[in-house]
């Protein structure tokens, strides 16, 4: 077999500006793809932390991202999540490229999570719109606090942006990435609640387990983004932001799997009969807030996204080389 081609993480961040990344999960949501119809995302356990498998397909093409997820290594100055995404011919089933996995990831996450703030943020009934310049409130240092506060300076020019972490260090180096790029960032760790209070959009990106602020903190209309998080027995936001706010949830199969978020702010069953919006029905608009209410969009990472932009990529990256 030929060499496959590689598709670094330089290239894979040059094919997908914010614009690209987020318009194309958009488009893809209004074309038909069904997040019900992912399969499960597979775990297995590795000595520090495990395995991550997302298989995915589609009629073009198909593909499989295998990450590792070790908690201990932003200790240690590593990134908590690596990988690789390889992806495949759907009709020969032939492999066409490998692309870095980690880059992926750091691009679909803040990705996904804009596709949610912009539903959310559409639907929000007259009074409760967002100012021109909305107060943002990320919790989280890493990477993906840092391009979460990216994807959402390109949504929203005008936001000021506030930022709560738990190692100082990491809280200046964000800071400092992103003055270099424009965007100023306050440290916000030494006054949560007041923070929280003054957010117009918050988000959660952390490896917390426990709720990260109190619900009742969150002002009326309000959006929320939570995503740091997987598995039932964890959850970055209290089961009192979630009885307060109309949901929209990533899928309500996967969520229904590993959503501590929700569960057991309501039982399954709760959720079963009530059957909040998903991410495909909020981008169609297929999605109603109730006035002075906040708003909570809440996902894991599902497979069919990584596939949508590894499909980006390739095509821009190896079809400009043919």
């Amino acid at each position: 077999m030929a060499t496959l081609p590689y598709i670094s993480a330089e290239d894979v961040r040059a094919a997908l500006p914010w614009h690209t990344a987020i318009e194309g999960i958009e488009a893809a949501l209004r074309a038909g793809v069904d997040p019900e119809g992912d399969g499960p995302r597979l775990f297995a356990p590795t000595p520090n932390g495990e395995f991550l498998i997302m298989p995915a397909k589609a009629p073009e093409v198909m593909g499989v991202k295998v990450l590792t997820i070790s908690p201990e290594n932003p200790e240690r100055g590593l990134e908590k999540i690596q990988g690789t995404y390889l992806l495949f011919d759907s009709d020969t089933s032939a492999p066409l490229c490998v692309m870095d996995g980690i880059e992926v990831t750091a691009v679909r996450t803040p990705a996904i999570t804009l596709t949610g703030l912009r539903a959310l943020a559409a639907a929000a009934p007259a009074g409760d719109e967002l100012p021109e310049a909305p107060e943002v409130l990320v919790f989280g240092a890493g990477i993906q606090g840092l391009n979460h506060i990216r994807a959402v300076r390109w949504a929203w020019p005008n936001a000021r942006f506030r930022v709560v972490g738990r190692r100082p260090e990491r809280i200046q180096a964000l800071i400092e990435t992103l003055a270099a790029d424009g965007i100023e960032v306050a440290d916000a760790t030494g006054e949560v609640e007041a923070a929280v209070h003054a957010a117009d959009i918050i988000v959660t990106v952390t490896s917390s387990t426990t709720p990260l602020f109190e619900g009742g903190w969150v002002r009326p209309g309000a959006i929320v983004a939570s995503v740091g998080q997987h598995g039932l027995d964890a959850r970055e936001v209290d089961a009192e932001l979630v009885l307060r706010s109309d949901v929209v949830l990533e899928s309500r199969t996967g969520m229904f799997r590993e959503g501590g978020n929700i569960i057991p702010a309501r039982s399954l069953e709760e959720w079963q009969e009530r059957q909040p919006a998903n991410l495909r029905e909020a981008v169609r608009g297929e999605f109603t807030r109730a006035p002075g209410n906040p708003a909570l969009y809440t996902g894991v990472g599902m497979s069919w996204e990584d596939l949508v932009l590894a499909g980006i990529v390739y095509g821009q990256v190896v079809g400009d080389a043919k």
